[in-house]
């Protein structure tokens, strides 16, 4: 388990923390495949009924860390960030996402996932892949459109522009937006609420909600491919260079 992964089980209820707040929890290969493993043996846990997802300090999470991602880029099939979204995007339990600060990325995707989305109303989002030189990942090229329209996504997707937490509940991507002192308050209601309930039926009722599953797996793997091809190209390589050397990347 890394140790920038803290994960506790309570009352029927898994917490999986991002604590790495000096780098606003930026995810490391170590670091998605704890949260892959915490996911995995949730699912056999008979204790476990309910998922929290949570940030530490003002963070929820900003993407990946550059460094580590291009010392140890993801295969197309098997890698750390490809094991935690099978994982997640598959996991039979109810998923509950405490999001405040910062999300960027797949800070944002993994909401995606997520069965409820609780934002706090000072949090600030962005998709920055296609200024990375990147294409989506985690079925967002699949599951954004469907959840807020084409243009939406588009406009999210391509732009890559910060947005609110507000407009993340109007497009249908949260659950709620609260204010920042009450958020993990209000999670643990939610998560309390649902470990109270019969546990199979919660998962026979998430399974029926997902039933599309084998479309997003596909897109998954799909984004997965585009995404490694991408990240080799002099685009991707000279905006990464870029945002290392915090300037404007020259794209030929």
């Amino acid at each position: 388990m890394s140790g920038h992964i803290k994960t506790a089980v309570d009352a029927g209820i898994l917490t999986i923390r991002m604590d790495r707040a000096e780098k606003k929890n930026a995810l490391t290969g170590e670091m998605y495949q704890a949260m892959a493993d915490a996911l995995e043996a949730a699912e056999k846990n008979p204790e476990v009924r309910v998922i929290v997802i949570a940030g530490t300090g003002d963070s929820f999470c900003a993407g990946n860390d550059l460094q580590d991602f291009l010392k140890n880029p993801p295969d197309e099939k098997n890698s750390p960030v490809l094991n935690f979204l099978r994982a997640l995007s598959e996991s039979k339990l109810p998923v509950v996402a405490a999001v405040n600060g910062t999300a960027v990325g797949i800070g944002v995707t993994m909401l995606l996932h997520c069965d409820f989305v609780y934002i706090a109303d000072n949090a600030l989002l962005s998709l920055p892949f296609v200024d990375l030189g990147l294409v989506p990942e985690a079925g967002a090229s699949l599951l954004l459109p469907k959840l807020a329209g084409h243009q939406k996504a588009a406009e999210l997707l391509m732009l890559g522009e910060p947005f609110t937490a507000q407009e993340a509940k109007d497009m249908g991507l949260a659950t709620a937006v609260i204010a920042p002192a009450d958020l993990e308050k209000t999670v643990l209601k939610t998560a309390q609420k649902l470990a109270a309930k019969p546990r199979d039926a919660l998962r026979h009722t998430k399974s029926l909600l997902r039933r599309d599953f084998e479309s997003v797996a596909d897109r998954i793997a799909a984004e997965a491919k585009i995404f490694k091809q991408c990240l080799a190209s002099a685009d991707a390589q000279e905006a990464l260079t870029a945002f290392k050397e915090k300037r404007k990347p020259k794209f030929k």
